[in-house]
């Protein structure tokens, strides 16, 4: 069996002032200083379609889903005492009949709990009518799942609520104009994350904050953005993380006040890859991976002009896997914005990948096959991977608008890494921004929550069958490998 893997995740993986950087039981020498309570909040690695074929050629055709029936698992992420007794003691007195996931139920009480009723249209209705049966008919929620996702659903249509007739109040918020955002994206757990919050630090960036995604209406005011009670109201919220997902913080940070992954609020649509990270929606995410992204970017600008009306910035700094496969509609909506795409050694990428997905999706669930979750998860972004090398390869104009990052050389040296990025845009890396990024990566070091561990063969990855199937990706961009096979 391969060693256990330390993943340092993808937040703080970066050494000390003069210090050395432990990389996978290696060192890489740190030359420089650097270092619902749902899809609102634990925003996994969502994203992806079936893989259709490299930028060679045709693979050969795939299963659209990976399997209907999700076996008992044989081993089970960390769970919170309580809730397993909760979800033992609801299995006694089955009630789901009562917890169903009822479309007209769940509109009616967003607009009786909010006083309003214009969700801004209904092009929302049809994906929202294919999650709620996927989630029926898929996803084998136990009771705390299913409390969890009917409340997260009814505050995703809260928010559409509260944002229509924030636009109604003041029309204003429509003319925003959103000049030439920043979109990270790349495999989950290849530095995004800790790159995204490096870049946000920047004083003249904007990013969208955990607490003002959560909790966007009213729009935000400059002049109380650091104060704003939406804050400690959202670190409250957060710590339900600890009792719905122990496991949580060792693979991913979340803050009230740190950047929040496009996911959550492409959901507002009911189009985005948010739902497919926490729970099994097999039917939904075939109905996904065809669907026009279009929409889901057009509610994104809108939710980022509600946010800039009254607190700008020169930029926004954006960030989510699932973007790979959405470059098309990204750049339809977005067409000035500049793309970073982060890389990382597949061998690292997948199995940690899968293990925060079975963190995510264990919390809502008594049934989960881990050698099933990974080949879902290797299924997803090697198609993933593919879309995005093929979209490049089809607009070769556009290759100035794409900046690649390797995680090693982020690893190495993150400011650097930005310096670089910057120049490539044409932006100014000011002194204060540097700082500030500098006293970040000091103040988030790897590890501080605790270490994630994972094996390859705990999800039934073969090593040199995975460096095959990643082929194509790695040498397309010439990744470096951390591991020795």
């Amino acid at each position: 069996m391969a060693p256990v893997k330390r993943d340092v995740g993808d937040v703080g993986d970066v050494g000390g002032a003069g210090s050395d950087f432990t990389f996978e039981g290696e060192k890489v020498a740190g030359n420089t200083n650097e270092s619902g309570i749902l899809s609102g909040t634990t925003t996994g690695s969502g994203g992806g379609e079936p893989a259709r074929g490299d930028v060679r050629g045709e693979r050969g055709s795939r299963a659209v889903s990976i399997g209907k029936t999700v076996r008992e698992a044989t081993a089970f992420p960390k769970r919170h005492p309580l809730l397993s007794a909760v979800n033992s003691l609801a299995r006694m007195f089955p009630c789901n009949g009562l917890m169903r996931l009822d479309e007209d139920r769940l509109l009616a009480r967003a607009r009786r709990t909010t006083g309003l009723v214009d969700f801004g249209g209904d092009s929302f209705r049809e994906p929202f009518r294919i999650l709620l049966g996927s989630l029926e008919a898929d996803a084998q929620l136990n009771f705390i799942g299913r409390v969890c996702v009917r409340n997260d659903i009814v505050r995703t249509l809260r928010n559409r609520l509260r944002l229509v007739e924030d636009v109604k109040r003041h029309p204003e918020i429509s003319g925003e104009v959103i000049r030439r955002p920043l979109f990270i994206t790349g495999l989950p757990r290849t530095g995004s994350t800790f790159l995204h919050a490096l870049l946000a630090q920047d004083p003249a960036a904007r990013s969208p904050q955990v607490w003002e995604v959560m909790h966007p209406s009213p729009p935000p005011e400059k002049a109380a953005y650091g104060t704003d009670p939406r804050i400690a109201r959202t670190e409250k919220e957060l710590r339900w993380i600890d009792v719905l997902m122990p496991d949580f913080n060792t693979v991913h940070l979340i803050e009230a006040t740190l950047p929040q992954e496009c996911i959550a609020i492409t959901g507002l649509s009911f189009i985005s890859y948010v739902f497919d990270s926490m729970y099994y929606v097999y039917s939904y995410r075939n109905w996904l991976d065809r669907a026009d992204k279009r929409p889901a970017y057009e509610w994104h600008r809108k939710f980022l002009q509600h946010l800039q009306w009254r607190c700008p910035g020169t930029h926004w700094v954006l960030k989510a896997p699932s973007h790979l496969v959405s470059l098309d509609a990204l750049l339809q909506v977005y067409p000035d914005a500049g793309i970073i795409m982060t890389h990382r050694d597949p061998l690292k990428v997948m199995p940690s990948c899968t293990s925060f997905t079975a963190v995510l999706r264990g919390a809502f669930t008594d049934r989960l096959d881990k050698a099933q979750l990974g080949e879902e998860v290797k299924w997803r972004w090697e198609g993933s991977a593919a879309s995005a090398i093929r979209f490049r390869e089809e607009h070769p104009a556009l290759r100035n608008r794409f900046f690649d990052v390797g995680y090693v050389d982020l690893v190495r040296d993150s400011v650097a890494m930005v310096r670089r990025i910057y120049d490539h845009f044409g932006m100014q890396l000011t002194p204060e921004a540097e700082e500030a990024m500098r006293a970040f990566a000091g103040r988030h070091r790897m590890n501080k929550h605790g270490v994630h561990h994972y094996t390859l063969e705990e999800f039934g990855f073969d090593p040199d069958a995975l460096a095959r199937c990643f082929r194509f990706y790695t040498d397309y961009f010439d990744v470096m490998p951390e591991t020795h096979r």
